[in-house]
């Protein structure tokens, strides 16, 4: 049997002691975070594929010149600065003393690199071009100030770059989007880098010691990818991840109530709303109460579309069907973000003021109508489509309901072969909002995207352009309210409520929950 003196226990306590200290918040740094992430990560590569969750944790290993914070406002970034210099060129300047993690020093030559190379990835499945198109020339003025100049006057080309990670030129000029998702090419300025990447299974990312900002509080991170909300959810109460996001509303209770966890909870920027048909004189899913189709299409009449925002009862449909993991909407955008007009009050529920209007319209005994929604891609969408099916039934609108996984649903809705089809719905800009959902559709200018309804407005087109063209933060806003205005006035959608985001972490744990409803592991503290 072995022999210890005094002196050494004493020693290796204390060394037990250190190492425990080590891993205490108190020191700084501890071990490892795991998180359980909803959706999986398609791939490294932050040019290829433009999807929240890429976007998400290529926020762990890249920087844009600008950033966003958890109140979804622009905040200095590899820029410090920003300004339009006239109506056509806009000035970064860049933080000085920055370094890729492979030790390089950031310079303009990078950043220009990087906003040149979406262009270049002509196979991406969702290219991340619509941020830089704007963009014409870019002039390096010196190593650390960039010029972007646009063709026509253009507001929010800060708000556009925040999306646009800035790459190593040297690691990446002759790289393929497989060699970042391997890791050969992952040299960024993030507060993390490359350990693995299991497509599917898990991202593992360590601390980058030569991160320009503050240092994150872990020194290794793991995702797990967990699709399933069981799964997550199981993962957590195992102690197998110490946080998850999306949490399922059916397990709030639950965690409310365990002293072992806390949640993270913040109205998000997705507003969830209707989409109605309004360009087309005879619409697929409308037909009388016997089931004939209609030759006359009741949405594209304003008193018709009123109708229906007045017989749904936004309370009850947040506090019952949502769970309360809602708030009632009279706005495409969140409260606080730029766009968001306070004159705008949500509907109140009426629906013997529904009735009347529907008489107005020459549809005292309503319509049919199949309302479309999907079923695994919002808080409990399934069953918010059936709610404001009875609501619509109870002023005589013979409502049915069809959804359909997310994979379907959205091309058939795109593809416009619905009446009434359940969108949401995340900007951080109102006029962004507009310009898609509601523009005269254009391909070539991309106007009016997602634009399922077809509703096309002169007036708010222009107003969009001038918000747009508007340089002066000021001016922009004015716009944009005063298109939100208009075209909520007019029905052009129906909007039902902004989502809340909600974080499940282990007691000890502290999150900054985020409007965009990312997941920064950065982000994450101990207690």
């Amino acid at each position: 049997m072995l022999q210890f003196s005094r002196k050494k226990m004493l020693g290796l306590a204390f060394a037990g002691l250190s190492a425990l200290v080590s891993l205490s918040p108190a020191a700084g740094y501890a071990a490892d975070l795991k998180i359980g992430l909803y959706a999986d990560v398609s791939t490294l590569d932050p040019h290829f594929n433009n999807l929240a969750p890429n976007i998400s944790l290529s926020s762990h290993l890249f920087d844009a010149l600008v950033n966003v914070d958890a109140n979804g406002h622009l905040i200095p970034g590899l820029a410090t600065s920003w300004k339009a210099i006239d109506q056509l060129t806009w000035e970064f300047k860049l933080r000085h003393g920055v370094k890729f993690s492979d030790g390089s020093n950031l310079t303009a030559e990078d950043v220009v690199f990087s906003l040149d190379r979406p262009a270049t990835l002509t196979n991406s499945p969702g290219p991340f071009t619509s941020y830089t198109k704007q963009i014409i020339s870019k002039q390096v003025v010196d190593p650390y100030t960039v010029r972007l100049k646009t063709a026509t006057p253009y507001g929010p080309l800060a708000l556009d770059v925040s999306t646009i990670f800035i790459v190593s030129k040297k690691a990446a000029q002759n790289a393929t989007t497989d060699d970042f998702n391997s890791g050969k090419a992952l040299v960024g300025t993030g507060p993390f880098k490359f350990a693995s990447f299991k497509r599917g299974d898990r991202i593992e990312l360590v601390r980058n010691d030569v991160y320009w900002g503050e240092k994150p509080a872990w020194d290794k991170v793991t995702f797990r990818i967990l699709t399933s909300d069981g799964a997550r959810l199981a993962a957590l109460l195992a102690g197998e991840v110490d946080a998850i996001e999306n949490v399922p509303p059916a397990d709030l209770a639950k965690l409310k109530t365990n002293p072992k966890f806390t949640l993270a909870q913040k109205i998000s920027w997705r507003t969830l709303f209707w989409t109605l048909d309004q360009s087309r004189d005879k619409s697929p899913d409308i037909t009388d109460k016997n089931g004939k189709p209609l030759d006359k299409n009741p949405l594209k009449d304003v008193r018709v579309r009123q109708a229906i925002s007045k017989a749904i009862n936004r309370q009850a449909l947040v506090d019952r069907t949502l769970e309360g993991l809602a708030v009632p909407a009279s706005n495409i955008v969140a409260p606080g973000i730029l766009g968001y007009a306070d004159t705008l009050k949500v509907e109140k529920y009426d629906p013997e003021g529904a009735k009347k209007l529907l008489a107005e319209a020459g549809y005292p005994n309503g319509f049919g109508i199949t309302l479309h929604g999907p079923n695994n891609r919002y808080i409990n969408d399934e069953r918010v489509v059936q709610t404001v099916a009875q609501f619509l039934n109870r002023v005589g609108i013979q409502a049915k309901v069809e959804t359909l996984p997310l994979a379907v649903y959205f091309g058939k809705a795109r593809a416009g072969e619905y009446s009434a089809a359940l969108l949401g719905w995340g900007t951080l800009a109102g006029d962004f909002g507009l310009r898609t959902l509601l523009g005269t559709t254009n391909p070539d200018t991309g106007w009016g995207s997602w634009n399922w309804g077809k509703y096309s407005n002169p007036k708010l087109d222009q107003l969009v352009q001038s918000s747009l063209a508007s340089v002066e933060q000021k001016q922009r806003q004015d716009f944009a309210r005063q298109g939100a205005v208009l075209a909520l006035n007019d029905y052009a959608l129906i909007p039902l409520y902004h989502q809340y985001a909600t974080w499940a972490l282990r007691k000890g744990l502290k999150y900054t929950p985020r409007t965009d409803e990312f997941t920064f592991a950065y982000q994450f503290h101990p207690e």
